[in-house]
């Protein structure tokens, strides 16, 4: 293929049918990453869009600049105390990775430790510059110190497939023990004593179902529990006081929890209660009875106490409410915590013991707030994470004697920002049905508007875009663009019934409600010319606009994203699909999920039309959205419509989330959003 025109993949017809519909799939063939054709494509798609973006290089080069600019490079994060260390992470200029650090505990203050100085007794427990070496892609999966304090599991990926080697260092002599495990998943759990470390595995679907033992110096490793319902994720934990080991196993809408004296790691789980489908549950403990969150006749939520030696047993604290969402529990050796969410902004209630239940004020109209770094369970302090679209992360303890919000770190913004030059507001857009769908706007104070406009949309899983800050967006807010979140229904911005509301054969609401919010963007005199930005299932929500009303936008950004909806869901020999079903429904053996699914699916409903430019971004090693969706939607676009043009970036070694280093995943920020000036500019 020349680079001098855009790549026309070849065409093999593949036939499928189901429900007496028959379609014709021209590019399936580009799933097979192991054809060298498919290799070939991928390159030249790369090829040509180097081309196309050529002109845009020293744009890119400068807004990197300025991400790296504003960026205090040498940095660390605000320590959390765990028994008698403090731990904490340091950034250093001219490095991709964090290093993970400690250093004893003297006291409920934080130290004062320098970003330039090492303290003399401060300890490393992982470099990932050393570890990363010269890989061009790195990860850790799970960083986790036994309960004593003296011994570390960890795990590393190398390739962006999130399948992960674990390793144990004894962090009093710094030698790394000749344990090693292959192909674990995510996280692990300690035993009380640190003898035993529990890991789960992924099926061939990707999906974790099997929880072993490991303990250390041993060769061979203990199946502890396998789950084979195939809806079924799997999890391990340590509860805060580390009393109990905690196996949760949950579907997208049923959820079962398992405890284990964490004293006795060879013992066998107990059932908190058994599966119900569509009930979730979970379970903290909390000294001398447990909490458990539920939504058992409680679509919101609510919160129950349970004994320890019955925890099937609950008691309502907080009963529930409709116009409060209920999101997590965290309990403490004389209080909890309940994070929730009220009116699309989340909060924080605070529950004493032996006194009344507050909730913590925040001043902005607009914000972001979550308990953050509470390992602790014998603690007078609450450490909280904050943010806003103007104000950049934040770090406060607050005092639960004096009711005070300490702030203990704002990320520092180098340059000379100050937040006071930026504006953040609320908007309604009606949708089609008259549901009122909130937007979240941030521009520059002194942005003439309508200006050109990024609108982010998300929209599945009860995932919430909640408003929050990011130095690389300066970059768009001050060439004179608004920046605007769409909180869709299908997340959770709004409670759970916005979240059903958006699912299954609800779903098309979320694309409806997007492009409403781009109208109402336009109308209220906001956005002159709007480019459309999503990622993973917000790449569908991308695709879906794109069919259905192309003339709202100058441009389209789909990174990762899930544009062959309707084939993924119909292949349960793929990763993820059998879970999805409760997301999406099961077009495989219900024809009215298949009927719906195929009207909304970006890559069924391609057509001729005109449609904007498109930028789509995926990653060849992607296990949960696989690259081969974004390539053939490319292929068929540049076959079938009009308008664009249509580029594909796929980046051959990285996963789901990108290249892992942070100067290289600056660069693809600077990438995407060259390209969106540019759109928005034109």
């Amino acid at each position: 293929m020349s680079s001098s025109k855009p790549p026309l993949a070849k065409r093999i017809p593949t036939k499928r049918t189901h429900h007496g519909d028959t379609v014709i799939d021209e590019y399936a063939w580009l799933g097979n990453k192991e054809d060298p054709d498919t290799i070939a494509y991928l390159e030249a798609e790369n090829a040509y869009l180097k081309e196309q973006t050529e002109h845009l290089a020293g744009l890119r080069e400068q807004i990197f600049q300025e991400i790296k600019n504003r960026t205090l490079e040498t940095d660390l994060s605000v320590p959390s105390r765990k028994r008698g260390w403090w731990y904490f992470s340091r950034t250093e200029e001219g490095k991709q990775y964090a290093i993970s650090c400690r250093v004893r505990a003297d006291g409920d203050t934080p130290p004062d430790i320098s970003p330039d100085t090492r303290l003399p007794d401060e300890q490393v427990l992982l470099d990932g510059n050393e570890l990363a070496g010269d890989s061009p892609f790195f990860s850790v999966g799970t960083s986790s110190v036994s309960p004593d304090g003296t011994m570390l599991a960890y795990s590393t990926d190398y390739k962006g497939d999130e399948r992960f080697t674990l390793r144990f260092k004894n962090l009093e002599t710094g030698e790394t023990l000749p344990d090693v495990i292959e192909n674990v998943f995510y996280g692990g759990a300690w035993s009380a004593d640190g003898s035993a470390f529990f890991y789960t595995r992924v099926d061939d679907a990707w999906r974790p179902y099997r929880l072993y033992r490991h303990t250390l110096g041993s060769d061979e490793d203990v199946l502890v529990y396998e789950e084979g319902d195939e809806r079924f994720w799997i999890g391990i934990g340590l509860t805060r006081s580390e009393r109990y080991l905690v196996l949760g196993i949950g579907s997208k809408i049923t959820s079962e929890v398992r405890l284990l004296e964490a004293d006795d790691p060879a013992g066998e789980f107990r059932v908190v209660r058994p599966r119900k489908t569509g009930v979730e549950y979970g379970v903290e403990h909390a000294g001398d009875h447990f909490y458990i969150l539920h939504n058992e006749n409680a679509e919101n939520f609510e919160l129950a106490t349970a004994p320890l030696d019955d925890p099937g047993e609950w008691t309502p604290v907080i009963p529930h409410r409709d116009d409060t969402r209920l999101l997590e529990i965290d309990a403490f050796q004389d209080h909890a915590v309940v994070h929730f969410r009220r009116s699309g902004l989340t909060g924080i209630r605070v529950l004493p013991k032996g006194a009344e239940p507050y909730e913590i004020e925040f001043p902005e109209p607009l914000y972001d707030v979550a308990p953050a770094g509470n390992p602790e369970f014998a603690t007078k302090r609450l450490r909280l994470g904050y943010t806003s679209m103007v104000t950049p992360p934040s770090v406060y303890d607050y005092d639960l004697a004096t009711r005070e919000l300490i702030l203990l770190k704002r990320r520092p913004v180098l340059g000379g920002y100050d937040p006071g030059d930026y504006e953040q507001v609320r908007e309604w857009a009606t949708a089609e049905d008259g549901t009122k769908v909130p937007i979240s706007i941030v521009r520059r104070g002194d942005t003439a508007t309508p200006a050109p406009t990024v609108l982010y949309g998300y929209g599945s899983y009860e995932t919430s875009i909640d408003p929050s800050f990011s130095v690389a967006r300066l970059s768009l807010l001050d060439r004179g663009f608004v920046f605007a979140v769409a909180h869709v229904r299908g997340g959770g911005e709004m409670g759970r019934r916005w979240y059903e509301d958006g699912k299954l054969l609800h779903k098309r609401n979320t694309f409806t409600d997007f492009v409403a919010a781009a109208r109402h963007m336009k109308a209220a005199g906001w956005s002159s010319r709007i480019v459309a930005r999503g990622g993973s299932a917000g790449g569908l929500l991308m695709g879906a606009v794109a069919n259905m009303a192309p003339e709202e936008f100058a441009g389209v950004v789909a990174e990762v994203p899930f544009v062959d909806a309707l084939n993924t869901i119909l292949d349960p020999s793929l990763p993820l699909t059998v879970i999805e079903w409760e997301e999406w429904g099961n077009p495989l053996h219900d024809p009215d999920v298949y009927a719906y699914m195929k009207s909304y699916s970006p890559y069924e409903n391609v057509d001729g039309r005109v449609y904007p430019p498109i930028l789509a971004i995926t990653s060849l090693n992607d296990t949960r959205v696989l690259y081969h969706e974004p390539a053939k939607w490319i292929a068929k676009l540049r076959a079938t419509a009009r308008g664009g043009p249509f580029l594909l970036k796929t980046e051959m070694g990285a996963g789901h989330g990108g290249r892992s280093g942070r100067y290289d995943a600056w660069r693809e920020e600077a990438f995407a959003l060259a390209w969106i000036i540019d759109r928005g500019t034109a």
